[in-house]
């Protein structure tokens, strides 16, 4: 088990070597820097926390977080997105802005709109919440471990 254990910690410091942390903040803790060393597997990928406490809280109530922990996966180029956050529509690169952190784009200028009038927590969970995640068909890239 501790042999396991020491695999994985490898696997996932290699793995997070690849992945860029410059400006990501902690899923938990929002205005914190990311570190390598404080991570957790989330949807195929890796997400960045600022502290050893931070997975604790973000594996024992996941679904609090996932907005952040899906924007995170997009900021640090893991997840691809296949299709606009709210309509499903073909994406327009010409519409492209940037949410919590991470690039999104969307199928016209009217859902850019909306989601550019909106702010802090409202304009996160109108492009990562779970429901804008199926819609704008994200797929995490799988890491190499």
């Amino acid at each position: 088990v501790v042999l396991a254990s020491a695999l994985l910690l490898t696997a996932t410091a290699f793995a997070a070597e690849s992945i860029s942390l410059e400006g990501i903040k902690c899923v938990v803790a929002g205005g914190k820097d990311a570190k390598a060393a404080n991570s957790a597997e989330y949807k195929g990928g890796q997400v960045f926390f600022c502290c050893g406490n931070c997975p604790k809280a973000f594996e024992a109530n996941t679904a609090k977080y996932a907005a952040r922990a899906n924007a995170q996966l997009v900021a640090t180029k893991q997840a691809k997105q296949g299709a606009c956050p709210l309509s499903g529509g073909k994406l327009n690169p010409d519409t492209a802005i940037e949410v919590a952190g991470a690039k999104v784009c969307f199928c016209c200028n009217n859902c850019k709109g909306k989601v550019a009038g909106l702010q802090g927590d409202e304009q996160l969970n109108a492009v990562f919440s779970e429901a804008a995640w199926e819609k704008a068909k994200f797929k995490v890239a799988k890491s190499e471990k």
